[in-house]
C-alpha cells in the first residue's frame, strides 16, 4: 500500500512537485590570471547568465572554481540551463569546464 503524503509534508521535504534540481559546475582560470580578471569574469557570469535566467550560484575558488547552480526560486533547472552555463564558460576559454548531471539539491 503506497503512503500518501500531504502537500505540506511534500513541500517541507522538497519531494514530488516540490523537488528542486540543480547542478554543480567546475572551471579553472588560466595560470597567471589576475584577481581583477577573475573577479570580472565571475561578475560577468552572474550578470550575463545566472541572474537573467533566474538562477542562483553558490561557488568559490581562485584559479579553480567549483559551485552549485540552482533556480533562485524553488523549481527545477533544465538541460538548457546547463548548456547556457557550459557554453558561456567555454566561450570565455576557461579550462577544465565540467557541468554535472542534474541532481536533487536537497537529497543528493
Amino acid at each position: 500500500m503506497a503512503i500518501q503524503r500531504s502537500r505540506r509534508l511534500r513541500k517541507k521535504m522538497h519531494i514530488d512537485e516540490f523537488q528542486e534540481l540543480g547542478f554543480s559546475v567546475n572551471f579553472t582560470f588560466p595560470e597567471g590570471s589576475s584577481e581583477e580578471e577573475i573577479d570580472s569574469s565571475v561578475d560577468a557570469l552572474i550578470n550575463e547568465v545566472i541572474e537573467p535566467n533566474g538562477l542562483a550560484f553558490d561557488g568559490s575558488g581562485y584559479l579553480q572554481w567549483e559551485g552549485l547552480i540552482c533556480l533562485e526560486k524553488s523549481g527545477k533547472c533544465t538541460e538548457e540551463h546547463q548548456e547556457l552555463v557550459r557554453n558561456w564558460l567555454n566561450a570565455r576559454q576557461l579550462k577544465d569546464v565540467r557541468v554535472s548531471e542534474l541532481f536533487d539539491v536537497w537529497w543528493d
